[in-house]
């Protein structure tokens, strides 16, 4: 996992994300989360088109089976890069998520957590310049119980400017593991 943390942490700091409000200047991953939309995984904020996401993406991880973890999908871009306003736009909370260990291979599976907000596909306008799409993996305190009245409603614009950073904190959430892509319209042309 040695290199692959070096290439998520290289990717971050490339996309200026590292550093971040969400994601601190000493930050090292200590778990690999792998998050795929059909097929393709992403990696290292690979593009993906409006319509490779309108689907729930899967989400696997390695971690120790004692621990909770909460999800988070937030766009640091919106409603552009160029004037990001809106940031973070929370796009996917799921709490209370836990491994169970896999009879199979030794590993551990993910077993489905509870939806705080339902997933909402990244919806990048052609004109735009591409996202950047965060996906964010917290070990929660122990004894945490989250409900959806503890992020905000499902509203569209309700969903714009969530303090994603204050609401880490506040919960006392500590971060584990990230995956990021970039997102552009079906309809973005590089140029």
């Amino acid at each position: 996992m040695a290199s692959n943390i070096e290439n998520v942490l290289n990717s971050l700091k490339q996309a200026k994300l590292l550093p971040s409000k969400l994601i601190k200047e000493d930050f090292i991953p200590t778990v690999d989360l792998s998050v795929t939309f059909s097929a393709k995984p992403l990696k290292h904020g690979n593009l993906f088109r409006v319509s490779e996401v309108k689907s729930e993406p899967t989400i696997s991880f390695a971690a120790p089976v004692s621990h909770t973890y909460t999800l988070l999908l937030v766009d640091p871009d919106a409603p552009t890069p160029d004037d990001p306003k809106f940031a973070y736009w929370r796009h996917w909370i799921v709490s209370g998520i836990k491994t169970s260990p896999s009879p199979e291979d030794n590993s551990n599976s993910v077993d489905t957590g509870t939806t705080l907000t339902q997933y909402l596909a990244p919806g990048v306008k052609d004109e735009s310049a591409p996202h950047r799409y965060m996906f964010l993996l917290y070990q929660e305190p122990p004894n945490l119980s989250l409900s959806k009245s503890d992020v905000g409603g499902e509203e569209f614009v309700e969903r714009r400017s969530f303090k994603a950073d204050e609401w880490v904190r506040q919960h006392g959430f500590e971060l584990v593991g990230v995956n990021w892509m970039t997102g552009a319209g079906d309809g973005w042309k590089e140029g």
